[in-house]
């Protein structure tokens, strides 16, 4: 277990260097999200009756949403091991004294949290400074914010999982980039990120909630808001918690036999 956290430091800091490039995202991040509340803003003046969420907990799950962005955006991939697999230089991973799956699950998990440790704070500063309901309301509860808490981790490990899955299909694939674009896709539909899974059709939303992708944003980011009621949210919990258990036992046994058959040019 200490060299998988050795690996989890080691991305976890390198990650944390790259100050100018958290600046400027978090300047998108924060344009982007002003831009988000009035549209719907406009569209909640006009029929708020009519709108599954309320204001202030839509004007919350947005800037949760551009806060942690880095932590469940799929398209966040970790290009050196999907280079590494296409090239072969996986094989040098295969000397280190570490289960490989292992390892990139620590690396990934380091690379989202250092990436959202430099922007998360100052947007939710920000944002908590905005007048209601525009802004960023804490939560309803010490609860509400603990079983957040606890849900932003199942996400991250969810997201995590899936994108271990993508890398392990890689063996199997010529170039992952058609998979990687249909994941991105379906995650950005599905879960939440084009608009939040209560302004979808009923049976679209029933299915991305039951998908990986309706485990992932939605589920913490709306606990936190209060749009996920307090007795509702041991049970989508439970769901993020299947589908770490399902993906990453999907993950680890497509990269264990993608490794037996793989073959390493001269070698």
């Amino acid at each position: 277990m200490r060299k998988y956290w050795s690996f989890f430091k080691m991305r976890l800091m390198a990650g944390l260097q790259y100050r100018a490039a958290a600046l400027a995202g978090m300047s998108t991040q924060l344009v982007w999200g002003v831009m988000e509340v009035l549209l719907y803003r406009a569209f909640w003046l006009e029929q708020p009756e009519r709108f599954p969420m309320g204001m202030e907990a839509l004007a919350s799950y947005i800037w949760l949403q551009q806060a942690f962005l880095s932590l469940f955006a799929l398209w966040n991939w970790e290009f050196n091991i999907l280079e590494s697999v296409k090239t072969g230089a996986v094989s040098y991973e295969l000397l280190r004294p570490a289960g490989i799956y292992g390892m990139w699950m620590a690396q990934s998990v380091g690379n989202r949290l250092s990436r959202a440790a430099l922007r998360m704070v100052p947007l939710i500063a920000v944002s908590l400074l905005i007048p209601a309901p525009y802004g960023l309301r804490p939560p309803a509860s010490p609860a509400a914010f603990g079983l957040f808490l606890l849900s932003a981790a199942l996400m991250v490990l969810v997201v995590c999982a899936y994108s271990l899955l993508v890398y392990a299909l890689t063996f199997y694939l010529t170039d992952p980039n058609g998979i990687m674009v249909l994941s991105v896709a379906l995650a950005d539909l599905l879960g939440g990120a084009i608009v939040p899974l209560p302004f979808l059709p009923e049976g679209l939303r029933r299915i991305a909630a039951l998908s990986p992708f309706g485990s992932m944003q939605n589920v913490p980011l709306r606990i936190f808001s209060g749009d996920i009621p307090l007795s509702e949210a041991p049970a989508a919990m439970g769901l993020q918690g299947f589908w770490i258990a399902a993906l990453l036992s999907a993950g680890y046994l497509l990269t264990k036999t993608g490794l037996r058959r793989a073959v390493i040019l001269g070698g």
